[in-house]
Order: structure tokens, then C-alpha cells, then sequence
């Protein structure tokens, strides 16, 4: 017999209690039901020594400002689900992107509560820039007394981890701003400790009353049942869907220096559900002969369970200035704790991997020791290379693999090896969906779109043009693309030649930097098309790109500044102000790593 759930699953009990209760629940009638409600609300004037008391007057409830700074919608989604918990705790609660946000917002505040990710080497997401600059500045306003707390992500793999929130933190207490609940910094596997600091800070920013008091549940038992939340998946980083994989084909000619995997991956469950733009996150299992060389090298390696667990749980190659911190406290040695001194660190670890560290200082650890010292093996992130309406049950990755030698050791990227070398048609994977709201298609079907990647950034515009073709979208579509080599390296090539006979792309431009003397990337073939570029956005077109930040996303986004002043007489200035004002517009949309 198939349950309807009347508990949601962030019902304040255990899964398997929800479970239970939900079983138990959806066999009572009205009558059974309502005899539970007033024997509970018994219970409580019970154990509280005293009669049950008529329910308070309702109170005006304490204004709260929740800002969000977030690149990958980490942040984003805290700061959506700190507005659901505010309620309880007495708080009229508003959620605020800092790229839609100003400084007037700020000084009106009465609470606030920030989530701040950090985006590379310590730098604010790219969508909060002007925001955080602002904020920094001598320009930005007093806050006198409004009460506020700070929530920072990061990845210690960086040397700035969490440098945004620390410095946004600091920041409001040096504006008058009072400090409510002290800041948190967390890494990668952020969930649980986050969902615990927000309830906290939430507390602490709570009416008086609301503080010293209990916090009643009022459930609705009659009438529709109660639902998921429609804004929170079934599979998460937390709840990863098992999938079949059913196609692995380097796309790659055998020419090629390159080697990109097309990845397709099939389920049956429908609440796997994503949109074009989307990412799709892979956990991937480290290299067991990686794994096999670590444990032999602090003393475990007849451990095979610890070698499995390691494998699938644990990130046995990050090496961060943390870790360095925690290696130096728990084998007291003056010779680690020496190597974060001035530029010991970072010249140590430049291009290197734990197994370095524990080579170049070999200690004897237990299986609790290593264990402790490691961080859990994180999901990595690829922007999804299909469309659900073309291909139902499926999801397809685009994952170019990863490999290099640095201090005479041959490395591999976790993930993109994990699939290109440990993995094979019919065996499994475990994913889940990280949404993009901010990489979306036009409503539009009619609206012209401009599609600008390189490499492995190629694979949202598959899923882009597979949507439009299921719609029957009529826009206007052109590709702009970069690689290597032509003959080997054409992503999808066969599939642009289709689209372009049968209309359904309208345009293409190529650049493959190493098949001529000179290097010709995207940017350049931006510059020789500029013309019709500002033609396609007077008629309302929108542009993406996708690909690396430091190269090609961070060379083509100067590019379009340039290209935009043309309308301005050649004011890059003017031109500059323009890109923002299309990023503001959701016009101009980045998915960058």
C-alpha cells in the first residue's frame, strides 16, 4: 500500500520516525485525529505543572533582513530555508540576492543575517561584486545597533577560505552593527552544521518573548494533506540518486591531447528533475591504488574495509593549510608546524596532494587519527548536457578528464578519472541536482539567444538547443565555440551540423586556437562579429557563456565590454556599464568554475 506522506520530511523527528508516524497517521479518521490533538495539547499543560492555557495574542512580528551572496546557489538556498525557519521564531523574514540589492536595504534594516560564499582566491560571487564593493567603501552607511550574523562558505582547498564572509562580517560590526550569534566558517560539507547555526542565530535574533518561551507547532490535520516543499528536492548533495550508466564515449579524436567523456546516465524515478542550466553533481570514488599508497605510507595499509571506506568517503588528495594545521597539532612535530611560517606553505604545497605531505613527514597514524584529519569526499559539479524533455529518464555529462605530473608524480582528477578510467557501461553512479536559477533559457521561446563556451563549456548549450527544438522554440541561436585542434577536439560536431540544416541554430562560429600559426580563441571571433553581436541584442538576444573563469569566461567578459562600447562611440566605460546593466536584466548570464 502506497502512503501519502502527511509529515513533510523536515518534520522535526528521524526519517524512520517520520516514516512510522506517517504510516500510522494516514489510517486515523477526523475523530481519531482530533482526540490525538487534544490529548497532546493535555500532555504539554501536563508536564508545564499547570492547566492549558488559551493560545497568546498574536504580536507583530520583528522585521529581518536575510541577504545572500552565492555563486553555485549554496548560499542561496540557506538563506531561503532561514526565511521558512524565521517564522517560527517570531520574524517577519525577506530574502535578498546582493546582486538585487543596495545600500538603502541595508541601512533600513533592523536584523540581519547574512550568507556569504567565496568565489577563487578570495573574491565576493561574481553576481555580489558591486555590492560587496559598495559595502567596503567609505560610501557605505551606518547601521547603528541593528543586531546581524554571519554565515561563510568556502573550501579550504583555497588559502582565502571564507575571506568574503569574514570581511563582510568585520565590516557590519565596524558600521555600528551588533553581533547577534558569532559568524561560522564552513567547508564543502557545510549541511548539517549550517541547518544548526541558522536555527541558532535565528534564536538569538527572536523577539524577547520568543526567546524565553517554547515555540508551538500548529498542525493542520484537516483538509489537504500536507506536502514536500516544492522548492526542496527529493535527491540532494545529502540524498544522491543511484543511476545507471548507460553510454561513455570520448568524444575525442585519437589525435587529440584532449580527452572528453560524454556520460549518459538513466533512472526511473521522476522526482529526479532538472532544467537546462542546471548542474548535475557526481560523487565520484578516489583511485584505490591512491588510496593503497596513502595507507601504506602511515602504517594501515592491510586495512582493506579502512581502504574501502577511504575510497568512497573521504578526500585523500586535498591538501590545505587546515589540514597542514591539524597534521602539525596531532603529531606535535616542529617541522609541520614550521611549514605554515611566512612561505613554507604555500611553496610546499604548490601542486601537491596529501600523499606529499605524508611522504615528506611519514608518521605512523591509527585508522581514527587519519580519519579524523580528512575531509569528506565532496560532489563535483558539471552544468547538465541534456534536456529531460529529449531525453526522459536521462541525464547527460560532458566531464573532460584530468591529468598531469608535478614533483615527479603522475596525478589524476578524482572525478573525471573516476568515469574516464574506473568506470563502465551498467554500473552505477550516485548524483543529485544543484539548480541554476540564474543560467535559465529565456520564457520566450522567440527571444535570440548567443551561446559563448569552450571546451567542456559547450555542454549547457546541448541542453539549451534540445529544449528549444522539444518547445518548438522559434528564437534565434548562435554558437560560439572554442577549442584545440578541429579535426579531433569538434564537441558534438555532428549534432551542430544537424541543428544548423535544420535551422534549429542559426549561426556557428568556431575557434580552434593550435590549427594555425597564430592562437585565435572565442574572444577573437567575438571582436570580427561585433557588428552583428550589437544587431542581436538591439533585438533583444540574450548571451551566455560558460568555461573557465581565469581563461576563457574571464577574457570574453572584457571582450563584450569592448564590443558594447562600439554603441558608445568606443566608451569602454559606457560599455562596461551596459554589460551590468543586461547582467541586471538576467541578459547576460555566466556559468563559470
Amino acid at each position: 500500500m502506497t502512503v501519502t506522506p502527511l509529515l513533510p520530511r523536515n518534520a522535526p523527528f528521524l526519517p524512520e520516525d517520520i516514516e512510522m508516524l506517517n504510516k500510522v497517521v494516514a489510517r486515523t479518521t477526523p475523530q481519531q485525529r482530533s482526540w490525538l490533538a487534544g490529548f497532546f495539547a493535555g500532555f504539554e499543560a501536563a508536564q508545564g505543572g499547570g492547566a492549558a492555557q488559551p493560545a497568546p495574542v498574536s504580536k507583530p512580528r520583528v522585521p529581518l533582513t536575510i541577504l545572500y551572496a552565492s555563486e553555485s546557489g549554496n548560499s542561496e538556498t540557506l538563506a531561503n530555508k532561514a526565511k521558512k525557519a524565521a517564522q517560527k521564531h517570531g520574524l517577519d523574514a525577506k530574502v535578498f540576492d546582493m546582486a538585487d540589492a543596495d545600500m538603502a536595504l541595508l541601512a533600513k534594516a533592523k536584523n540581519i543575517v547574512v550568507f556569504a560564499a567565496t568565489w577563487g582566491e578570495g573574491d565576493p560571487p561574481s553576481r555580489a561584486v558591486d555590492f560587496y564593493q559598495t559595502l567596503m567603501s567609505d560610501g557605505a552607511p551606518r547601521i547603528d545597533g541593528v543586531r546581524f550574523a554571519v554565515l561563510a562558505l568556502g573550501d579550504t582547498a583555497y588559502a582565502q577560505f571564507c575571506a568574503v564572509g569574514r570581511a563582510i562580517d568585520a565590516r557590519l560590526e565596524e558600521l555600528g552593527g551588533v553581533r547577534a550569534f558569532d559568524r561560522v566558517d564552513l567547508d564543502l560539507d557545510y549541511a548539517k552544521q549550517a541547518t544548526d547555526w541558522t536555527e541558532n542565530a535565528l534564536a538569538k535574533l527572536a523577539p524577547k518573548d520568543e526567546q524565553a518561551g517554547g515555540t508551538v507547532v500548529h498542525v493542520d490535520f484537516g483538509g489537504a494533506v500536507a506536502q514536500l516543499d516544492d522548492d526542496e528536492p527529493k535527491y540532494t548533495a545529502e540524498h544522491p540518486l543511484e543511476a545507471e550508466i548507460s553510454a561513455l564515449v570520448n568524444l575525442n579524436g585519437t589525435g587529440s591531447t584532449r580527452e572528453t567523456w560524454h556520460a549518459e546516465f538513466t533512472f526511473d524515478d521522476p522526482a529526479f528533475t532538472y532544467q537546462p542550466g542546471d548542474a548535475v553533481g557526481m560523487y565520484p570514488e578516489n583511485d584505490p591504488a591512491l588510496v593503497d599508497e596513502l595507507l601504506q605510507t602511515v602504517g594501515l595499509g592491510s586495512d582493506a574495509a579502512l581502504l574501502l571506506k577511504l575510497q568512497k568517503s573521504y578526500d585523500v588528495t586535498t591538501l590545505s593549510r587546515s589540514f597542514v594545521e591539524n597534521y602539525a597539532k596531532l603529531t606535535g612535530r616542529s617541522d609541520i608546524k614550521a611549514l605554515l611560517e611566512g612561505e613554507g606553505y604555500p611553496k610546499f604545497a604548490a601542486d601537491r596532494q596529501l600523499i606529499d605531505l605524508f611522504l615528506a613527514y611519514p608518521e605512523k597514524l591509527t585508522a581514527e587519527q587519519l580519519t579524523s584529519l580528512l575531509r569528506p569526499l565532496p560532489g563535483r559539479l558539471y552544468s547538465v548536457a541534456s534536456s529531460l524533455k529529449a531525453h526522459p529518464g536521462e541525464a547527460h555529462l560532458l566531464v573532460g578528464a584530468v591529468r598531469w605530473e608535478s614533483h615527479g608524480r603522475v596525478r589524476k582528477g578524482v572525478s573525471s578519472t573516476f568515469l574516464g578510467e574506473r568506470r563502465k557501461v551498467g554500473q552505477t553512479a550516485r548524483l543529485y541536482v544543484k539548480a541554476n536559477r540564474h543560467y535559465r533559457l529565456p520564457p520566450d521561446g522567440h527571444t535570440p539567444i548567443i551561446m559563448i563556451g569552450a571546451g567542456t563549456g559547450i555542454a549547457p548549450y546541448r541542453a539549451f538547443v534540445e529544449e528549444r527544438v522539444a518547445d518548438g522554440a522559434k528564437g534565434k541561436s548562435w554558437l560560439f565555440f572554442g577549442e584545440r585542434n578541429f579535426t579531433n577536439d569538434f564537441l558534438y560536431q555532428l549534432e551542430w551540423q544537424d541543428y544548423l540544416a535544420s535551422g534549429d541554430l542559426t549561426r556557428i562560429d568556431v575557434a580552434f586556437s593550435r590549427d594555425q600559426p597564430e592562437k585565435i580563441y572565442v574572444q577573437h571571433r567575438l571582436w570580427e562579429q561585433r557588428a552583428d553581436i550589437n544587431a542581436w541584442l538591439q533585438e533583444g538576444a540574450h548571451i551566455y557563456v560558460c568555461g573557465d573563469e581565469k581563461g576563457m569566461a574571464k577574457d570574453v567578459d572584457v571582450m563584450l565590454g569592448k564590443i558594447l562600447a562600439e554603441t558608445f562611440k568606443g566608451d569602454e566605460e559606457a560599455g562596461r556599464a551596459k554589460l551590468k546593466e543586461l547582467t541586471k536584466a538576467g541578459r547576460y548570464q555566466r556559468d563559470v568554475y
